[in-house]
């Protein structure tokens, strides 16, 4: 599910992509994969023994090992995802409260109003209502949304952010997972990183460079938050053994997309727009994968003080 936290890397400068060791990297690729297994199979009933054998652990050794590399228990890190997709199912969609229930993979919608009080201290029809999130370490540490609202009317915001819907086909990446993504300078730093890897693979030009979000800063705590700086590479494309660089495939997916050419309140006016104007009022809603920024020009990546890039959100057609 996409969220409008996917952008706001782009409001902070971030620091210091560190190089791992060998044995750092294999832990890490291996829980990485427990990871996205945990993000494609959120609806359903997850043990131990089952992630375990995703990263090639004995059981024995799993647990330790995911809360030395995340920080967080199995246990912990899988409800809070549940928590925060239903959040942004809350929020986003038009779904009733037992199908969000059922696609969050909580056994009952009770277990889902009874784990988010916990989790959030407000209950799942409060905060459909409108009611604030008070267990959201991001909310209360950064600037809020609306700070990068631009003093223009929805009209003006309409014309200036028109939006297309488009196909995109299935796609092969290479990514960089990111953890504690709002260090200062961290993410800034790996899209150097990967901009000098593509021209040394040769890919930089042919390629696709792109971010993606896989937490939503208004619900998931700020040292939680993961950010993948990503490049789209041909399907028979092999990344040499030991290298800090992942792959995956993205399924093909519908896009909502709009551009944005100019400063980071500009790119803050033009997420709000897709949020809180375009989506609620248009005949689709977010489908559960993540939203892309896309770098048009790629040469200047790295220069935050102007953006010229397409916002993408996935979407389907809106189910009653």
């Amino acid at each position: 599910m996409y969220n409008q936290g996917l952008f706001y890397s782009f409001y902070l400068y971030l620091s210091g992509y560190q190089n791992m060791n060998k044995s750092n990297e294999i832990y890490r690729s291996r829980i990485d994969k427990v990871i996205d297994y945990v993000n494609n199979n959120i609806n359903k009933s997850l043990s131990l023994e089952e992630l375990a054998s995703v990263a090639f652990f004995s059981p024995f050794h799993f647990h330790r090992i995911f809360v030395a590399v995340t920080g967080e228990t199995v246990n912990n890190f899988t409800n809070r995802i549940r928590n925060e997709k239903a959040a942004r199912l809350l929020k986003f969609s038009k779904k009733s409260i037992s199908e969000i229930s059922i696609e969050c993979g909580f056994s009952s919608t009770s277990t889902l109003s009874r784990l988010f009080k916990q989790y959030f201290e407000i209950s799942p029809s409060e905060y459909r209502k409108g009611g604030k999130i008070k267990n959201s370490k991001i909310r209360k540490e950064l600037f809020p949304v609306n700070k990068y609202h631009c003093n223009l009317t929805e009209e003006e915001l309409k014309n200036k952010f028109p939006v297309e819907i488009r196909q995109f086909p299935e796609r092969r990446i290479a990514y960089i997972r990111v953890m504690d993504a709002f260090r200062e300078g961290v993410v800034l730093n790996v899209f150097a990183e990967m901009v000098t890897w593509a021209k040394k693979m040769n890919l930089f030009h042919s390629q696709t460079i792109f971010g993606m979000s896989m937490d939503d800063p208004e619900v998931t705590p700020k040292e939680k938050y993961r950010y993948e700086v990503c490049i789209t590479i041909p399907k028979k494309f092999e990344i040499e053994s030991g290298s800090f660089i992942e792959t995956t495939t993205l399924p093909k997916c519908k896009y909502a997309v709009t551009t944005v050419s100019g400063d980071l309140d500009l790119v803050g006016a033009g997420i709000n727009y897709l949020f809180d104007n375009w989506l609620i009022n248009s005949s689709y809603e977010c489908e559960p994968q993540h939203g892309l920024e896309v770098f048009l020009d790629k040469e200047n990546i790295c220069n935050w003080d102007h953006f010229d890039l397409e916002l993408c959100i996935p979407v389907r057609a809106l189910k009653k």
